[in-house]
């Protein structure tokens, strides 16, 4: 009773009592943990079917309630595969096409008018005729030898060819050395050698001041003006016709030297207005007095305000050597007053003839020009054309105008700066407002982002990284030539090519920044040789021709001038670099997708990639 009492005490009494409710508490949660507990069996319970049920089941699929069923985990629904790739095979081309050139190709340009050397120009094969296979490297091809010593030295194996070492034996263009071509540097004008020649143009013209920095070479041979001229800080682009002597163009690339092949035949160089501070032809064998000086009208489009075009061979001098030209004395004098007569019209002043060499020089605006023209009548200038354009465009007969200048003591189109100050210095197309939607800011910016983009390229590829082990390098879309402008300290010349797709043509401001390059068209073949260049950038380049011609095309393009272990880095949307993967992977390239220099949240990415070393069979071998 005392117990009961207490108890009764506690439930009427105001004060809490803490072991009733911590009783209370329990016995709830008890409850619920029931209630939950038997909810879920329900919920989970399976469903009972009735006996008819079952023996359908059993009847219609057997292994439904068999003890040991055999289970089929196989997807059942497939997404459409978009990945063409699949379907892509690149296996390797015939060993007879390891020098191919597509757009250069000695039995289609026999389909050609001859005239004008039309046929020499490019004529690149139709969608049908492409050949979807990999040029092997010949046979016993060997990594080229690195600049300097390239300059002078080339493995016989990578260009097995022995023409020139017999048809300008005397001229000492090159030598072949057990294993080994010797390129001493000499030239059909230049017997002493070409820094002996490059000297003698220098009594006559400033080449170290810094104010002639690009230069072009017509008819280049091997091009060892151009390879000695790269000591004095001079940067030319050589070219000669793919069939004039054999492998010439290929020779100056594998020495390490800028070249293309290319012709002075219907169309413009591939170059825009005002790019060369220096022009020159020794011996190129040019009819530049003809054909209503068609020729010497295109070397002045190309040539700058100022610039200097140098003439060498016949007819120079030929009071003292029209015997050994085995020509008579009327027509090389006739040849000289042809074009002398061309160059008056151009408005070009001839500077000096001495010895061999004679030299003008354009004129640095049109005032005066304009004023001889209402008095003579001769060379109209061209109209309504753009002179930067020059793709597949025809050359003009017609004077290409300088921009308008206010002072007859002003440079047309603005002064440049002097080598090395040009390289950085605004060039006066963005500064003047030319190129529509770039400012000077802009393009110090740009300048910035490249040398950040180029460190971080060389963590990815230590060949990049590795001083002197590249030495011919190409960028697919240059935009204003920042990457090769970051690589300026680095013993590589740098192709900028500028797509003629790109919504502004910046090859003009490339070139005012002291720097060479092309105009392009990427569903088309390069006017190069298989085995170009050491290694490829390519900036956003697959992106600029979605819907225009196919990725794998392109690719195949890239491995045809790319050299066996040479290296390619692209850049673009994460979406497009997985595509080319694969289909460098069935390119046998060894690639690999890497992490924006920014960090892996942006959906910009990077490809790199290395082509393997591989070659044609010995030809001992079926």
């Amino acid at each position: 009773m005392a117990n009961w009492a207490t108890l009764i005490q506690n439930c009427v009494s105001k004060k809490p009592n803490h072991q009733l409710t911590r009783l209370y508490l329990l016995s709830f949660t008890t409850f619920l943990c029931t209630i939950f507990y038997l909810l879920g069996l329900w919920h989970h319970a399976p469903p009972s079917l009735p006996a008819a049920a079952i023996t359908t089941i059993t009847t219609t699929h057997p292994n439904c309630l068999n003890s040991n069923p055999t289970l089929n985990f196989s997807a059942t629904h497939f997404p459409p595969d978009p990945d063409a790739s699949r379907d892509f095979h690149a296996p390797p081309c015939a060993a007879s096409l390891s020098e191919y050139t597509p757009c250069e190709d000695v039995q289609r340009s026999l389909k050609f008018p001859r005239e004008n050397l039309i046929y020499r120009e490019r004529h690149c094969p139709t969608e049908e005729e492409l050949l979807r296979c990999r040029v092997p490297a010949p046979f016993g091809y060997r990594v080229p030898l690195r600049w300097p010593e390239s300059r002078d030295a080339a493995w016989f194996a990578n260009v097995p060819h022995k023409e020139l070492t017999v048809e300008k034996k005397n001229q000492n263009w090159v030598r072949f050395e057990g294993n080994r071509f010797r390129f001493p540097g000499g030239g059909t004008m230049f017997p002493r050698g070409a820094d002996a020649y490059i000297d003698d143009i220098g009594k006559l013209i400033d080449l170290k001041d810094g104010s002639i920095r690009t230069a072009l070479d017509t008819g280049c041979g091997v091009a060892s003006w151009g390879a000695y001229l790269l000591s004095r800080d001079i940067l030319a682009v050589s070219f000669a016709p793919r069939d004039t002597h054999e492998a010439q163009v290929q020779f100056a690339l594998e020495r390490g030297v800028p070249a293309l092949i290319g012709v002075l035949a219907s169309i413009r160089l591939p170059y825009p207005s005002r790019s060369f501070d220096m022009a020159h032809c020794s011996r190129c064998l040019i009819p530049w007095g003809q054909n209503e000086g068609i020729y010497l009208n295109e070397v002045d489009r190309v040539l700058r305000p100022g610039g200097y075009w140098i003439l060498s061979g016949p007819p120079i001098n030929w009071e003292n050597h029209w015997n050994g030209w085995k020509r008579t004395r009327e027509s090389l004098k006739e040849e000289q007053d042809g074009i002398e007569k061309v160059a008056k019209s151009l408005c070009w002043k001839k500077l000096v003839q001495k010895g061999d060499l004679a030299i003008w020089q354009k004129p640095t605006n049109h005032i005066h020009c304009k004023i001889t023209r209402k008095v003579y009548k001769n060379r109209p200038f061209c109209e309504a054309k753009d002179p930067d354009t020059a793709w597949y465009t025809k050359m003009d007969i017609c004077l290409t105008p300088l921009p308008e200048v206010n002072d007859i003591r002003e440079v047309s189109g603005g002064e440049l700066p002097k080598w090395p100050q040009r390289l950085k210095s605004v060039p006066p197309r963005i500064s003047s407002g030319s190129l529509k939607g770039i400012t000077g800011k802009m393009f110090k910016e740009n300048n910035e982002l490249w040398k950040k983009r180029v460190a971080y390229y060389k963590t990815l590829d230590y060949q990049l990284a590795e001083r002197g082990r590249y030495r011919n390098l190409l960028d697919m879309n240059a935009y204003l030539g920042g990457f090769a402008a970051a690589l300026i300290d680095d013993p590589v010349w740098v192709m900028n090519t500028v797509p003629v797709e790109a919504e502004v043509n910046t090859l003009g401001a490339i070139y005012e920044r002291g720097l060479i390059g092309t105009y392009m068209n990427w569903c088309e073949a390069m006017s190069t040789y298989p085995r170009t260049y050491d290694f490829i950038h390519g900036d956003s380049v697959f992106s600029l021709y979605q819907n225009r011609c196919k990725m794998e095309d392109i690719l195949l393009e890239m491995d045809r001038i790319l050299r066996p272990e040479g290296s390619v880095i692209l850049r673009d949307d994460v979406d497009v670099l997985l595509k080319v993967k694969s289909f460098t992977d069935a390119m046998q390239w060894e690639s690999r997708i890497a992490d924006h220099e920014k960090g892996p949240h942006q959906r910009e990415k990077i490809l790199f990639a290395v082509k393997q070393y591989w070659t044609a069979p010995s030809p001992d071998q079926k």
